[in-house]
Order: C-alpha cells, then structure tokens, then sequence
C-alpha cells in the first residue's frame, strides 16, 4: 500500500514539474510582468504577453488540482487504515478491538433511537346503545342462528306466563335403525330407544314369522316411538316396519287392546334372468361389464369357459358372448343380481360353446350334459415344497425313516384347501400328523392334511376342489408352523407329485331330460327382458304423500 502511494505522489510530481518546464520555455519572461488591479483596459496585448499569461494560468490551474488530488489521496489513505468494522474475535482487549466495539454499540444505539414507532391502528368506539336498540339490531341479523339461537324480536315474559315445571316433548319420534354387522336384532332395537319389554316382544314375534338369521346386515328399520307414560320412562314403541327378505316386509304396530302386532305384506317378485349378449372386442371383460354385467358374473364367466378353451388363443375380438345371469326384481322397485346359470360364446365358424348351472353342487355342464372337466390338482397351500416324498433324517426322532408325503412352507394361519372334490373321512387329532384331515376322493384315492391349527370341515361332509377344510399350524411332531400333505391309493402311499386327477360328470337318464328342458328354456329368454319394470297392481299403487307428510324427516341410528 505504501508503494502505491509513493507511486501516485511521484507521478503527480512529474506532471507537477512538467507543466513548470511548459511555463518556463514560453517566448517571454512572465516572471517580471506585473499585473495592475483594476478594471480590465481596452487595449492590444502583445503576443508575448499572452504567452507568458497564458502560461501563468496554466501553471495556477495545475498548482490548485494538485493540491486537491494529494488531500483526497491523503483521505483515502486514512479510510483505508481505518477499520470500521473489526473482527472482535480477534485481538481482544487492543484498542483496534474496543474501537469495533464502539462502532457496534454506537450502531446499535443509532438503530434504536430511529426504531419505528407501531402501533395499533386506533378501532371504532362501540356503540352506545340500549338493551332495546341491542334487541332490535340483533333480530335484522342472521349470525345467531349459527351459534343454534334464533333470530327476531324478543319479547320479556309477562305476567300473564306461567312457567312449566317440565318441556313438553313432541308426542311422537320416528328413527331408522340399522342392523351392523355381528349385531342382534334385539340390540340393535334397544339401541334406538326401544325398552326391554317392547324389544323381547319384537324379537318373539318376528322369530315366530322368519328365521332372524335371514334379517341381512344393513337392513334398515323405520321405528316410531310413542308419548311416554310418565317423565323419564322409556317411549313405547308404536310401529316398526322393516324388509326381512328381498320379498317379504314385516309391519309391527299397536292392536286395540295397545298390545303389538304383526302383519305380513308380501313383495311380489319376479325372478325372470337377465341375459346380456355382446361383441367381445378388445377386451372380454370391459365388454361384459360395459354391457352390464356384474363384475362378479363376468368372472365365473370367464372361469367357466376357461375350462373348455383357451381364453388366450381361441377368443378374437368378432366373436360374440353370450351369459344368463340369475335376476330378481321386486314390485317395490328394487333389483338383486344372483350368479352365473349360462355361459356361451359363438366364435364363428367354431361349434358353439355352450355351459349352464347345474345340481346341487353348481357345476357347469356342455349342453350334451357333460360335466366341466377337473384337471390334475390344486396346490393345498400357496407355498413351496419344503421336503418331498421319500426316505430322509427326521428332523425329531433324529433317524432315517421314510417321509410318506410332502411337506409345504407355510406360514401360521394359511388356510388349507382340498386339492379336488371328496368327502371328509376323518377330522381331529391323528397322532404324530396332530390336527388333520383325511378326504376319500373316489376310485381308492384319498388325502389327508396334516399339523393344523384348526379345522373347517367336520366328519361326513363332502367338499369341492379349493375348498378351506382348515388352517395352517405346528400340531404333532412338527418344528414349525407348515403342511404335511399325503396321498394314498389302495391305502398305500404314493407320491403326490405322481398323481394327476381327471375329473369329468357325466348326466343320464331322467336327469339329462331335465337338464336339457332347462337349457332350451334360458336359451328362449331375450336380452334385456328381465331390466323392464313390474307394473303394479291397483292394491300396491302407494297413496300420495302428503307435503306435510315430507317435512316430518325421520333420524338415522347406526
């Protein structure tokens, strides 16, 4: 930094020296001229002297600037080695340090004393007003009624008003009560408001009609309370109507003798299927469902036919399918879709395929009235198999015996399902397999499941391929939660893996007529026929409701 500065006062020097050197070499000694004070004469003036003028201002008009460029390099200097805002952490205590100091007290004063003044803006004064201009403006406003009081002039009581020991209570309250999931019937009416007596009554009677297992979850239930007896006594139940099945109503009401009663009103009902045909397109499902069919039919649909052809391969986007689905529709109104009863699908050149519902046991048969075939067998449990069928070191008893079945890793709880239809043989404990079950499948081929947890069949109860006969579990001589699954044949045990069934029905006789009686009467049903609706009959037309009627508006209980 010294350097510069010595650099800028040497070259100002120079500059100073050569405009001296200008002065001096001028044609003319101007150091001897003297200048008078005065008014400026109207006179010629030689070329020499205005020379040697000239160079005199010259010499002034330098002489005054450098002057100012040394002080304002002087001063600039000075606020270089002026630190204004020092480090504090460093040189504590030195006179650099507190001068920092300073400089932060003194800002920080400074920052202060300019600190702006807020304040809050001045409000409105209230206003000044009496109880009845207070009255009168309150009832011109609507924002009590959000807090639940009303709105309009008040009015203090008068002489002539006698206070009521009790508030009246309206003469009648009408609820709807919904049947939860897992919830009785008898409960579900306490939880309304129904007494006890008044809700065994109703469960007698209406357990003397239906069987109350048929009253689905979600059922709605209408219930009218009447005026009650004395205060705090429970409202007596006046009427109770509710949809016990998709067509039958129950009506409870009060008799002339106050005792309650209970009237049937039976729904009529038709049950004609609905048959949906259409154009497979792009996608099989969309199409169905875009048709309107229900998602659920569209996939024992698809499961039906899947048995029969290649769904991938032998399905193009010109055929045309063709599915019957059970129906009911109520003269109320309401309809329920039910399951698939026929499934069909034209694929032009091809032999129709064509599979309708049959027998107790819902399969589905070809119209020749051949069953849907069973092929080989389902896994018992989604899992791998662990160890397989053969001799091997067990891994309790600690010596080499022979494993007579196959063991699945599964974990604890999975349900088990029956590799094919059967009928269980066995249920319970079976020594070292622990809970298990044995199902007889025909043709001297049996199975049986071992290490459960619980069970889900019972002896003598016949059973479908996929169908749960029980849980995952570590009962016996097991390490861990898994499936032991044995095969035998004869009574002997074979291989799992080496047993494929095949499984086909096959219907004769009289029941084959039927069958095809059945078929030919699906097959007559048009499209859409089953969406019209029922025309009522002049004793099911309702009776206007009136506009009073539709004010009175009834409070859900869940």
């Amino acid at each position: 930094m010294d350097g510069r500065r010595k650099g800028r006062r040497a070259r100002r020097r120079e500059e100073l020296d050569h405009s001296r050197d200008i002065a001096a070499g001028s044609d003319g000694d101007v150091s001897d001229h003297v200048f008078e004070s005065g008014p400026v004469r109207d006179e010629w003036v030689s070329s020499e002297q205005s020379a040697g003028l000239s160079a005199m201002v010259l010499e002034r008009s330098h002489d005054w600037r450098d002057r100012f460029h040394t002080w304002r390099e002087d001063v600039s200097e000075r606020l270089e080695q002026f630190d204004l805002a020092p480090d504090l952490a460093q040189d504590i205590g030195s006179g650099r340090w507190f001068r920092g100091l300073g400089t932060m007290m003194g800002l920080a004063a400074l920052s202060l004393a300019f600190w702006p003044d807020f304040s809050a803006l001045e409000a409105m004064p209230a206003m000044q007003a009496d109880q009845s201009v207070r009255d009168e403006f309150r009832s011109q406003t609507i924002a009590p009624l959000a807090l639940g009081a009303d709105t309009g002039r008040q009015s203090a009581p008068g002489s002539q008003v006698i206070p009521l020991a009790a508030a009246p209570e309206r003469p009648q309250i009408q609820l709807v009560a919904t049947l939860s999931t897992g919830d009785s019937f008898m409960r579900t009416l306490q939880r309304a408001g129904v007494s006890g007596t008044d809700a065994e009554r109703v469960d007698a009677l209406v357990s003397g009609a239906i069987d109350l297992a048929e009253v689905e979850a979600g059922t709605r239930m209408d219930i009218t309370l009447g005026r009650r007896a004395q205060p705090g006594a429970p409202r007596p139940l006046d009427e109770l109507s509710f949809r016990a099945r998709f067509d039958l109503e129950l009506e409870l009401f009060r008799d002339d003798a106050g005792m309650l009663a209970l009237k049937r009103n039976p729904i009529r009902v038709d049950d004609t299927p609905l048959r949906i045909r259409g154009t497979v397109g792009q996608s099989l499902y969309r199409s169905a469902r875009a048709a309107g069919a229900p998602a659920s039919a569209v996939q024992e649909y698809i499961k039906a036919l899947d048995g029969q052809i290649d769904m991938e391969r032998q399905i193009a986007a010109s055929d045309e399918f063709d599915m019957i689905i059970s129906y009911r529709r109520a003269a109320t109104g309401e309809r329920q879709a039910g399951q698939l009863l026929y499934a069909g699908i034209d694929r032009g050149g091809e032999p129709k395929t064509q599979l309708m519902r049959w027998g107790e046991e819902g399969r589905f048969y070809e119209a020749s009235g051949v069953g849907e075939q069973r092929n080989g067998l389902v896994a018992p449990v989604p899992g791998s198999i662990s160890s397989n069928f053969g001799m091997r070191r067990h891994p309790i008893l600690g010596y080499r015996r022979m494993h007579a079945g196959m063991d699945f890793r599964a974990r604890y709880g999975t349900p088990i399902v029956a590799v094919t239809d059967g009928r269980v043989t066995g249920a319970g404990r079976m020594g070292g397999c622990g809970i298990a079950v044995r199902l007889d499948h025909g043709n001297s081929l049996s199975t049986r499941y071992c290490h459960m947890s619980r069970l889900a069949v019972s002896r003598g109860q016949g059973v479908r391929r996929g169908q749960v006969i029980g849980y995952v579990g570590s009962t016996g001589l097991s390490t861990g939660a898994h499936l032991h699954y044995e095969m035998y044949r004869g009574g002997r045990a074979v291989n799992p893996a080496s047993v494929r069934f095949v499984t086909r029905a096959q219907l004769e006789g009289r029941e084959l007529m039927e069958f095809r009686a059945r078929l030919r009467q699906l097959k007559d049903i048009e499209p859409g026929a089953a969406l019209a609706d029922l025309e009522k009959r002049s004793d099911e037309i309702d009776a206007p409701k009136r506009e009073i009627e539709k004010l009175d508006q009834k409070r859900e209980i869940s």
